[in-house]
């Protein structure tokens, strides 16, 4: 059999638009001899959808897009190809006495312009980013399709990551292969996680495992791909690209059915046969193993999609940020270029009295290098005239300064047009460093969940990146070798007032993504003093965070849709009694 796995982009909502890609897709698929597409979890919806699932009009939209689509890819000349994909559906079910229809995340057989076979989702991930028990009603059958005498069992993203049920059913059904479509988001190291457990999973399965995965950003999740087959001995036998659409093909040598589909032994497994003529011996081709992008790499990559596709599936353009020399907004400037090009990025640099002639070289400089529409615009005589009306000092002066900074961006961006980006890493933000209505300013947030130490991290790759291709490096290295600061009034650093960023960064992943109390991170080795300044920061900053612009989610607990505390609390972990 020759698989063919689209790792393609869907939109969320854009149901005409994900159904086009399906038939471009299949007609590619076609041309290179596929017998079977598959396309990801939700590709008809686009993934998540949250809670427009609980809308019937959009069931009913998915239903009838499935039903057009089958039609539409069979008088594309394709009605022979079965084609696989994940779409919105609903069922009749109850949590209680009272049953009532439910959405359902749902994965379709298209055959001869037909729906020919439906599976629902089982498990029902309600953990992390995930709501969907919440949302969805679950699957009870697994769903086998013989395709040419070979038996191809379906399962969707979450079944496979729970013990039993659609596993233990495929090996249970003796399946040739389990296909599993997905919509898994990107975190760092997760796809050594993936690999390890496709691997278990086939050798539980006892068949070959296809895993197919979306790509592309969606608001803060990233999907990064990465698909990949594998044999019931764990060898990975293709494996397709991270953060690229991409048409895995892949040809398998499968054995083929013994089981009479009339007479299904298992039960709670349905067998529906697309055809159960053997596929004709071919010719195979050489199966594809992408190469792996480094640690550093792919985060900038994941950054750079979920930036780029939050732009454009919003409808946006242009981009418009603040440029102050400073590591935080040099990055974000880059990754904004190398996501949308240097000419749709309006990069400003807003000088006051205490910015130095350095900071507004390294701005002028970044600019020309990534081709910026690059604006010089001081606020000097704005905050002068303010603070001849109200009369500010200390703090509230110098968040004055990037308030008023705000205040140009968002001007600017109401007239031309242009999305305002918050350059704000997940360090200032963990500890509320970060000027509310001043920097927090913006509709996305790229670095969100960079933590500062990563952020030099990037900066350093990017430009190893450009020299190993011969191009001139696009940060200056002021930039990154600065002691970082705010400018906003003589002599500032951020070490003013906060530990060391490798000290800091240390103690937020274990007190962030770690959920460690003060006396785990005292027994870690961590100074006291220390650290009850640092959890105070971040205890208070709560109701900042809450008011964030969205980011690309890159951590194991993202600040947003994974970190769910109250705004009003009055719990302190430093303030508890300690024994």
């Amino acid at each position: 059999m020759r698989l063919a796995l689209a790792q393609i982009n869907p939109t969320v909502g854009d149901l005409g638009g994900n159904a086009q890609a399906v038939r471009e897709w299949t007609a590619k698929a076609a041309e290179q001899g596929a017998h079977l597409v598959a396309f990801p979890e939700m590709m008809l919806t686009g993934y998540p959808v949250e809670d427009l699932a609980l809308r019937s009009s959009f069931v009913e939209a998915s239903r009838a897009a499935l039903s057009e689509l089958a039609t539409d890819l069979a008088s594309d000349g394709h009605g022979d190809l079965p084609v696989v994909l994940g779409y919105l559906d609903r069922a009749p079910y109850s949590r209680t006495n009272v049953a009532r229809p439910l959405p359902q995340n749902c994965a379709a057989v298209l055959h001869q312009g037909q729906v020919k076979a439906r599976y629902a989702k089982h498990h029902l991930p309600n953990y992390g980013v995930f709501d969907e028990f919440r949302i969805f009603a679950p699957g009870k059958d697994l769903t086998i399709v013989r395709i040419g005498d070979i038996d191809v069992a379906i399962a969707i993203c979450e079944d496979l990551w729970q013990e039993g049920g659609p596993v233990a059913q495929t090996r249970a059904a003796g399946a040739a292969m389990l296909l599993v479509i997905n919509g898994s988001p990107y975190e760092q190291d997760k796809d050594d996680v993936r690999y390890e457990l496709v691997a278990r999973r086939a050798a539980e399965a006892g068949c070959t495992l296809a895993y197919l995965n979306m790509v592309g950003g969606q608001d803060e999740l990233i999907f990064d791909g990465d698909s990949l087959v594998v044999n019931a001995a764990g060898q990975i036998l293709a494996r397709a690209p991270q953060f690229d659409e991409d048409l895995l093909v892949i040809d398998l040598d499968l054995e083929p059915s013994a089981v009479n589909a009339d007479r299904p032994a298992v039960p709670g497994v349905m067998h529906v046969t697309i055809s159960d003529t053997p596929i004709p011996a071919y010719v195979a081709q050489a199966p594809v193993l992408a190469a792996r992008l480094d640690p550093v790499g792919e985060v900038y990559r994941a950054v750079q999609i979920g930036l780029h596709d939050y732009v454009r599936k919003n409808g946006f353009r242009s981009v418009l940020l603040g440029v102050s020399g400073g590591i935080d907004s040099t990055l974000v400037a880059t990754i904004a270029a190398d996501a949308l090009g240097g000419e749709n990025v309006v990069g400003i640099s807003n000088p006051s009295r205490y910015s130095s002639q350095g900071s507004r070289d390294d701005a002028a400089e970044l600019a020309e290098n990534l081709g910026l529409d690059y604006r010089v615009i001081p606020i000097e005589p704005m905050v002068s005239a303010f603070l001849d009306t109200v009369k500010l000092t200390g703090l509230a002066e110098e968040n004055l300064q990037a308030r008023v900074r705000a205040l140009v961006w968002m001007g600017l961006s109401n007239q031309e047009g242009h999305l305002v980006l918050a350059n704000s890493n997940k360090s200032e933000v963990s500890v509320g460093y970060s000027t509310i209505y001043g920097d927090s300013v913006g509709g996305y947030a790229p670095i969100k969940d960079v933590p500062k130490t990563m952020v030099w991290e990037l900066a350093r790759w990017r430009n190893a990146q450009a020299v190993s291709r011969g191009e001139k490096p696009p940060i200056p290295l002021a930039s990154i070798s600065k002691a970082p600061s705010a400018e906003l009034r003589p002599g500032q650093v951020d070490q003013d007032s906060l530990p060391p960023y490798e000290l800091l960064d240390a103690i937020l992943d274990r007190y962030v993504e770690g959920a460690h109390g003060r006396a785990e991170l005292v027994e870690a080795g961590f100074d006291p003093a220390v650290v009850d300044h640092v959890v105070g920061l971040v205890d208070r900053a709560e109701w900042k965070r809450r008011q964030f612009a969205p980011g690309p989610k890159i951590s194991s607990l993202a600040f947003g849709r994974d970190r769910r505390l109250p705004v009003t609390s009055r719990w302190r972990e430093h303030e508890t009694p300690q024994t």
